[in-house]
C-alpha cells in the first residue's frame, strides 16, 4: 500500500485537450477533517509533571468497574525485538552525527517515497537543534580512526494515523497525526461526543478552550518519547493525558513491524453504529477481550445510564450483551430483536476496530465532500464523515444550476427522497460494501438517489489511503463563475478532458436555451467553447468579451475542484458571521462558498436587535453595502476581500463586514489548525422577544466581559431612568464581579434572581448571552 502524506496542491487548472492531453493542477486543498467534541465535566488540576508513561483519566463511565489505565509505551528500539526482515543497503548520505546519550542510538530518515507526483509536507516539523558531538577524550596514542556508526532504519512508517484514548460516557479524546521520519509533522486534537461525531469545541467544558492550542503547539514535531512527556495543560489534565495516549497509540500503528505479543490496546474502546441506536464499551486486554457493556443512546446522541433503562431496554440490552462477549461481531440475533443486534454488531465492530493496533482500513478517517454526474438543471452533493472505512454521517444537498443548495426549493420529490435516503445510507454502515442499487433508490427521485450514490462512492474514493495516480474522477462535472454568468459541463476520462458544453445565464440567473440565443451569444458560446478545447484556462480574453472569458476560466476552474480526488481546505455551504458590535449594532454577512470560493453573498447593518436596519441604517452605510457586496464577490477569497478597500463614509462598517466575511471562512474550515471555541471580538446577542441585548466580549478565545442593554419594541436602547429595578438588578450582576480571564457568565450561564421579577429579566438575559456567544463561536 503506498504510503499516506497530507498533499496541498497549487490553485491553477491549465488544461489542454485533446488531441493534446493537459495537465490539470487542482487548486490547493487540504485533506485533514474539521473534529470537535462534547461538553465533560473536568475539575481543574495543577500542571502536571513530565512523565514518559502517563495516564489516562476518564471521568465516571456508566458502569461500575473502573477500566484499567494503559501505560504509554516507550518507543520500541529495534534492538528489543528480532529484526525483520534486513532492508537493502541504504545509499551513502550525509554523515550523521551520534547523538550523546548513554546508548547513542542513529536513526536515518526512511528512505524517499516512490511517486510520480510531487507532494508538499502539510506542517513541517520543527528542525531539531544540532547536537555538538562528544570531544575526543585526549590519550597519550593516536585514536584510531573511528568505524562507520551502524545505520539504523526508521521505525516508524511515514502516513497519517487516527487513533483515540480510553472512552468514557461523554465520548473520548483522539488525534490525527501525521508522522514522517519518527516525528509528528502535523496533528489535529479530537474531543468527541457521546456518538463519536464531532462538535464545536465551545461545547466542551471550559477548561479544555485552551487546551487545544497549547498541547497543538506542544505535541507538533515531537517523538513518541518526547511527546508522551510533554507537559499537560492545567485545568484539562485528563484531556491533555487523553491526548497524550492517542498519540502514543498512533504511533503504535504506524510501527513497520506492529508487536507479536499484542493485538489491542488494553484499556476501554467505545464504538457507535451509524444509524447511532447504540454506543458499546468493549474493554480489552492485549490479547483479548475482557468485558462488553452495551448502551442505548437517546434522540440527542447521548448514553442512557442504566438507571434510566427501560424496562424494554433493560431485556434488550441483557439479550445483546452476553452475545456480543461470546461471539463479537458473529453474534446471532435473538427473534424479535433483529434490528437492534446488527445495530449492536455494528457498535461493537467500531469498538473492536477503534482497539486494534493493526487497523487496516484503507480509508483515512474523516469529513469528505463530493459531487454525482452534473446537468443543466443542477447536480447532488454528499458532505460524508468516514469513521473505521464506514459511512458514520452524511448529509445530502441537491444543487441548482447555479450549483448554489436548492434546500426546499428543490422539486418536490427530491426534496422528500433526501431523509429517507440519509437513512438508508446511514442503516448500510459501510456504502461500499453493503450498498445495493435496487433498494437505495427512491421513487420518484430516481436521478438525485443516483447522483448521491455516485457522490458517497466518489467520497469515500477520496479518503482512500492510496488513491492512484489519476488526479480527477472520470465523468461529467459542473463549473460556474462565482458571478453566474455561465455554467460548463465538463467531461473529464483519464485526467483529460474529452467535452465541454458552454450555457449563458440570462438576468433572470436562469440558463438562456440554446436555441434562444442571439447571434451574438451564439458566436461568443462556440468561440468560448473552442478556446477552452484548446487552451484550458489559459485562453485569451475575446475582446469586447473580457468578462465572460474570465467568467469562463473561473467556471473550468470551479468544475475541476468539482472534479478533484483531494479535499478542499473549506466546507461548502452558507455561512453567516458578524463584525465587531458597538452599542448601536453590528454588521452580519451571509457568505455562500464553493470551493473556496465566494459565490453569493449578502451585507447587512443590523441594530441592537439583530434585524437589518436597511434603508434606516445611516445613508453612507446605505450607499455602501451595494459597493461592497460588489466588490467581495469580485475579490472571491478569504484573502482577496481582506485587501478591498474600505468605502469612503462608511470605513467602520467596510471593516466589520470583511472582518465578518473572514469570520465566515473560519466557519466554514474543515480542520482548524488550533481550534478555539469562540473568535476574539465583541459580539452581540438579544433575548427570544429582541428586548434584551448582551454585548460580549472575547479574548483569547473565551468571554471575558458581559454588558446588558435593554431595548424598546422599536430596538432602541432604552435609558437608565426607564429601568425597573428588577432590570437593573440583573444588570448589575452580569456586568460586576467577574474575575480576570473567563466571565463568570460565560460558560452555562443558568437563570438566576432573588425574585420573580429578576428571574423573569434573566432568563432573557441569558437568552441573549447565549445569542451572542452563538454569534462568536466558530
Amino acid at each position: 500500500m503506498k504510503k499516506q502524506k497530507f498533499i496541498s496542491l497549487t490553485v491553477s487548472a491549465a488544461l489542454l485537450l485533446s488531441p493534446f492531453a493537459y495537465t490539470l493542477h487542482v487548486p490547493t486543498l487540504n485533506l485533514k477533517v474539521d473534529a470537535v467534541s462534547a461538553a465533560s465535566e473536568e475539575a481543574p488540576a495543577a500542571p502536571a509533571k513530565p512523565a514518559a508513561t502517563p495516564k489516562a483519566e476518564p471521568t465516571a463511565k456508566p458502569t461500575a468497574k473502573p477500566t484499567p489505565k494503559p501505560t504509554v509505551k516507550p518507543t520500541p528500539k529495534p534492538t528489543e525485538k528480532p529484526a525483520a526482515t534486513p532492508q537493502p543497503t541504504v545509499k551513502p548520505e550525509a554523515t550523521v552525527k551520534p547523538v550523546a546519550t548513554a546508548k547513542p542510538v542513529v536513526t536515518t530518515p526512511a528512505k524517499p517515497e516512490a511517486t510520480t507526483k510531487p507532494a508538499a509536507t502539510l506542517v513541517p516539523a520543527a528542525t531539531a537543534k544540532p547536537v555538538a558531538t562528544p570531544a575526543p577524550t585526549a590519550t597519550a596514542k593516536p585514536v584510531a580512526t573511528p568505524q562507520p556508526v551502524t545505520v539504523q532504519e526508521n521505525v516508524y512508517e511515514d502516513g497519517i494515523y487516527v487513533a483515540y484514548g480510553n472512552a468514557y460516557s461523554k465520548g473520548t479524546e483522539g488525534v490525527k497525526v501525521a508522522i514522517k521520519d519518527g516525528k509528528i509533522t502535523d496533528i489535529e486534537l479530537m474531543r468527541t461526543s457521546p456518538s463519536l461525531i464531532d462538535r464545536d469545541a465551545r461545547y466542551n467544558y471550559s477548561g479544555v478552550w485552551q487546551a487545544y492550542k497549547l498541547m497543538h503547539e506542544r505535541l507538533l514535531g515531537k517523538t513518541r518519547d518526547q511527546a508522551a512527556a510533554v507537559d499537560a495543560v492545567s485545568g484539562a489534565t485528563r484531556t491533555s493525558d487523553g491526548w497524550k495516549l492517542s498519540v502514543d497509540r498512533a504511533f503504535e500503528r504506524a510501527l513497520k513491524v506492529k508487536p507479536d505479543d499484542a493485538i489491542y490496546f488494553t484499556g476501554e474502546h467505545m464504538g457507535i453504529d451509524p444509524e447511532r441506536k447504540y454506543a458499546v464499551f468493549s474493554t480489552y486486554d492485549e490479547n483479548k477481550l475482557a468485558a462488553v457493556k452495551v448502551y442505548p443512546l437517546n434522540s440527542a446522541g447521548d448514553i442512557v445510564e442504566e438507571k434510566a433503562f427501560t424496562p424494554e431496554q433493560t431485556a434488550t440490552v441483557a439479550a445483546i450483551t452476553p452475545a456480543l462477549l461470546g461471539s463479537g461481531t458473529a453474534a446471532k440475533p435473538v427473534a424479535g430483536l433483529e434490528g437492534d443486534f446488527k445495530a449492536a454488531v455494528n457498535a461493537f465492530w467500531d469498538a473492536e476496530q477503534n482497539a486494534k493496533i493493526n487497523n487496516s482500513s484503507a480509508y483515512i478517517d474523516g469529513f469528505y465532500s463530493s459531487y454525482g454526474t452534473a446537468r443543466t438543471v443542477g447536480v447532488e452533493r454528499a458532505d460524508v464523515i468516514i469513521r473505521n472505512g464506514k459511512l458514520v454521517d452524511v448529509k445530502l444537498y441537491r444543487l441548482g444550476s447555479n450549483l448554489i443548495d436548492r434546500g426546499n426549493t428543490a422539486y418536490a420529490d427530491v426534496v422528500k427522497a433526501n431523509a429517507p435516503m440519509t437513512a438508508k445510507f446511514l442503516a448500510n454502515g459501510s456504502y461500499i460494501s453493503n450498498y445495493d442499487e435496487k433498494v437505495d433508490g427512491v421513487s420518484g427521485a430516481t436521478e438525485s438517489s443516483h447522483g448521491w450514490n455516485q457522490a458517497i462512492e466518489r467520497a469515500f474514493e477520496k479518503a482512500l489511503k492510496d488513491k492512484g495516480e489519476e488526479k480527477y474522477f472520470d465523468g461529467k462535472f459542473a463549473g460556474v463563475d462565482n458571478g453566474s454568468k455561465l455554467l460548463l459541463l465538463v467531461d473529464l476520462a483519464g485526467d483529460k478532458v474529452t467535452g465541454v458544453k458552454l450555457s449563458l445565464f440570462g438576468a433572470d440567473k436562469k440558463l438562456i436555451a440554446d436555441y434562444k440565443l442571439t447571434a451574438e451569444q451564439k458566436s461568443v458560446v462556440d468561440r468560448l467553447t473552442a478556446d477552452l478545447v484548446a487552451k484550458g484556462v489559459q485562453l485569451a480574453d475575446i475582446a469586447g468579451q473580457e468578462a465572460l472569458s474570465g467568467a469562463a476560466r473561473a467556471a473550468l476552474t470551479d468544475a475541476l475542484y468539482n472534479a478533484s480526488k483531494e479535499q478542499g481546505a473549506y466546507k461548502d455551504g452558507k455561512f453567516t458571521a458578524y463584525g465587531d458590535a458597538y452599542d448601536k449594532g453590528s454588521n452580519r454577512a451571509d457568505v455562500t462558498l464553493r470551493n473556496g470560493k465566494i459565490v453569493d453573498i449578502a451585507l447587512y447593518r443590523v441594530g441592537m436587535n439583530l434585524v437589518d436596519r436597511g434603508a434606516a441604517a445611516y445613508p453612507e452605510v446605505v450607499k455602501a453595502i451595494p459597493q461592497l457586496t460588489e466588490k467581495f464577490l469580485a475579490a472571491g477569497t478569504r484573502e482577496g476581500v481582506q485587501d478591498v478597500d474600505a468605502i469612503s463614509g462608511a470605513t467602520s462598517s467596510s471593516t466589520a463586514l470583511k472582518a465578518a466575511v473572514d469570520r465566515a471562512y473560519g466557519k466554514a474550515e474543515v480542520v482548524e489548525k488550533e481550534k478555539a471555541a469562540y473568535f476574539d471580538g465583541i459580539f452581540i446577542g438579544v433575548s427570544n422577544d429582541k428586548l434584551v441585548n448582551v454585548m460580549v466580549t472575547t479574548k483569547y478565545g473565551i468571554p471575558v466581559k458581559m454588558m446588558v442593554y435593554y431595548l424598546d419594541n422599536n430596538g432602541n436602547t432604552r435609558k437608565e431612568a426607564q429601568l425597573t429595578e428588577a432590570e437593573r438588578a440583573v444588570k448589575a450582576e452580569i456586568e460586576g464581579g467577574s474575575t480576570p480571564g473567563l466571565h463568570k457568565y460565560g460558560y452555562r450561564a443558568a437563570v438566576f434572581g432573588k425574585n420573580d421579577a429578576e428571574k423573569e429579566i434573566s432568563a432573557k438575559a441569558i437568552e441573549a448571552i447565549k445569542s451572542a456567544l452563538e454569534a462568536a463561536g466558530k
